[in-house]
């Protein structure tokens, strides 16, 4: 299991240090999430050994047990799906990065359940494909919501989140990537002090080098780095 993990993440890594030459960045500019949502703990456990330290879930159950099994090995954990607020008081506290920022309700509960002096890193998640399955707020929803969150003390609000389109493929993907970050850049312009915008979660096993070409700053990576390996549900 370990030969075959250690080959995919070295490729990930390849493909990132490329998609970031591209883009005019070096690798590091990009954090690599390991996203564990279909693997057993084990298998975490192997892929943090080999220095991938930045975890996402999107289950808050699994977040919970794999939190406690690996807690000697202090990953990072990254929240990157949809959290129901009445999950949040025992999720909230122990996450490194709240991807799925996708409601004022939602980032409130996380303000109010966050116990540590430090403020929690944040993104506002972003329904930029207009897919009516996914969350997240529309476009036009962000400028006039970033008032009310920015006076959430209790978050670091950083950058944007979004996901590709189910359909259209790659090319529909990276349009989509693109304007993720055309309304990074637009709000920007008129940002409350309080929140920074830097950071662009975007793109997955599929298509995380489009993401990181249209200025993807965090990639969320499962099925590529766990392929041919045992551990899988």
């Amino acid at each position: 299991m370990h030969t075959q993990l250690r080959e995919n993440l070295d490729r990930v890594r390849e493909t990132i240090a490329e998609a970031a030459k591209a883009s005019g960045r070096v690798a590091d500019d990009v954090c690599l999430i390991g996203v564990t949502k279909y693997v057993d703990t084990e298998t975490t456990a192997a892929l943090l050994e080999l220095g991938c330290r930045d975890l996402g879930e999107s289950r808050p159950q699994q977040l919970w047990s794999k939190s406690e099994a690996l807690a000697d090995q202090s990953p990072r954990w990254h929240m990157i799906g949809h959290l129901q607020r009445n999950k949040a008081k025992r999720t909230i506290p122990l996450l490194s990065v709240l991807h799925s920022g996708d409601s004022l309700r939602l980032l409130q509960a996380a303000h109010d359940e966050w116990p540590h002096s430090q403020p929690l890193r944040a993104l506002i998640e972003v329904n930029i494909s207009g897919d009516a399955a996914k969350h997240g707020f529309t476009p036009t929803e962000i400028a006039p919501a970033l008032r009310q969150i920015a006076a959430l003390s209790h978050l670091k609000i950083v950058g944007l989140m979004g996901m590709a389109s189910r359909e259209g493929g790659r090319d529909q993907a990276q349009h989509d990537f693109a304007a993720l970050r055309e309304l990074r850049d637009k709000l920007r312009v008129d940002c409350p002090d309080e929140i920074t915008l830097d950071e662009l979660s975007m793109g997955m096993s599929h298509d995380f080098d489009l993401a990181i070409r249209e200025g993807a700053t965090m990639v969320r990576v499962g099925s590529t780095l766990f392929e041919g390996v045992d551990g899988g549900r």
